[in-house]
């Protein structure tokens, strides 16, 4: 019988292990106890207005606003970019949907873009074809959501030139990438907004929550207007425009600014956890693991590896199934958002003619656990799994 944390066969208890389970400084305790003490229990508060100047300076940016996800950041971004229905968006397709599910919120059109391999991440080949079927066309994206995934930046050199040359502003989703870097540069700052999520699998959480920055301070001061329900100043109730009830509360901000104390140590965790992998496996024929892009680190939020089943002999689900019955909580890597029922028929622009890289990485990629808080013997049980499976001598 499977259990929320064990998993009992005969009389062994196997402990779970997570894919990326929230980890806890035990700091967070002051910050919320300070919130309880003062009595700012409802949205909005000091630790808000701290977190916001604290990640802001973290990422070097001018300014961050504390929202409730990294969704209704991105959401707002679009707000600010007026977005609007029949307005298209360039958006990568490898991704979780909450990268593009605020596109329908506003009424546009996704226009989805392949990955390439050496980030894994939106195409510059793919994104140039679509810009000039746009320009061609004359019907040109509003904006381009670029995906920063498992940690590893895109390659934001090409991605920032080809949209400036067609003077489109990108949304830079960094959600899964707070602590990368590219070229020395934060990740979530290359674009008019960045975007990160505080989720609880996150590599440092608020259990819900996320942040919109940017160095357009006044688009900065419009989101937050926006996320408090758009209303008006005046001393009544007064609303001329749409608003959102998105603004984050003053003690998951408090969580959030203890977390972000320990954010390093967390990258340095997790960058370790990959290393361990690698040694252990990458020399498997067949098993390749994400890569990672020259002057850039991620943060290695997940290790991601990609299983060739005609050369190990086994595919990702095979894998999957066997940590499941182990009590191993992996994923597969997500499915390309050009596959979704939900967006059946939307254009999309593949990596080459004869090259389709988000499918692939879709068919043969694993996810394995990478939380902060794994112990050493934790993930030796991993990869004695996986080894087993694929009959290499443990």
């Amino acid at each position: 019988m499977k259990k929320l944390s064990t998993l009992k066969e005969g009389n062994i208890i196997k402990k779970r292990i997570y894919l990326s389970a929230p980890h806890m400084s035990g700091k967070e305790i002051n910050y919320i106890n300070e919130a309880f003490e003062t009595n700012w229990i409802a949205p909005l508060g000091p630790n808000v207005d701290a977190f916001e100047k604290e990640i802001a300076n973290y990422v070097g940016v001018s300014e961050a606003v504390a929202v409730s996800s990294g969704t209704a950041a991105i959401h707002l971004a679009l707000s600010l970019l007026d977005v609007k229905k029949g307005d298209q968006v360039f958006c990568s397709s490898l991704t979780f949907v909450a990268s593009a599910n605020p596109i329908l919120y506003q009424g546009a059109e996704p226009v989805f873009i392949d990955s390439e391999p050496e980030t894994w991440n939106m195409s510059p080949q793919a994104l140039e074809i679509a810009f000039k079927e746009a320009f061609i066309d004359g019907r040109m994206p509003k904006a381009v959501i670029v995906v920063n995934l498992y940690g590893q930046s895109a390659k934001m050199d090409e991605i920032v030139s080809l949209c400036n040359q067609y003077d489109v502003p990108i949304i830079e989703d960094a959600a899964e990438s707070l602590g990368s870097t590219y070229k020395g540069k934060a990740s979530g700052t290359f674009g008019k907004f960045g975007v990160f999520s505080f989720n609880g699998n996150k590599i440092i959480t608020t259990s819900s929550g996320g942040m919109l920055v940017s160095n357009d301070v006044e688009a900065l001061k419009k989101a937050r207007f926006l996320a408090t329900q758009a209303k008006d100043p005046a001393l009544h109730y007064q609303h001329s425009t749409i608003g959102f009830n998105y603004r984050m509360s003053n003690i998951l901000a408090g969580i959030g600014r203890a977390q972000l104390e320990v954010l390093e140590e967390r990258v340095q965790a997790r960058r370790l956890l990959f290393d361990r992998y690698t040694q252990e496996l990458s020399s498997i024929p067949g098993i390749k693991f994400m890569p990672e892009l020259n002057q850039t680190q991620s943060n290695r939020w997940l290790t991601v590896l990609t299983i060739e089943e005609k050369v190990t002999g086994t595919s990702i689900h095979s894998i999957l199934n066997t940590l499941a019955e182990e009590n191993i909580e992996a994923r597969p890597v997500w499915k390309p958002l050009h596959m979704q029922p939900l967006f059946e028929g939307v254009k999309y622009y593949s990596h080459s003619e004869n090259i389709n890289v988000s499918e692939h990485l879709f068919n043969t990629g694993l996810c394995l656990p990478s939380g902060s808080n794994m112990t050493e013997e934790d993930q030796m049980r991993v990869i004695k799994c996986v080894k087993e499976l694929i009959k290499i001598e443990v």
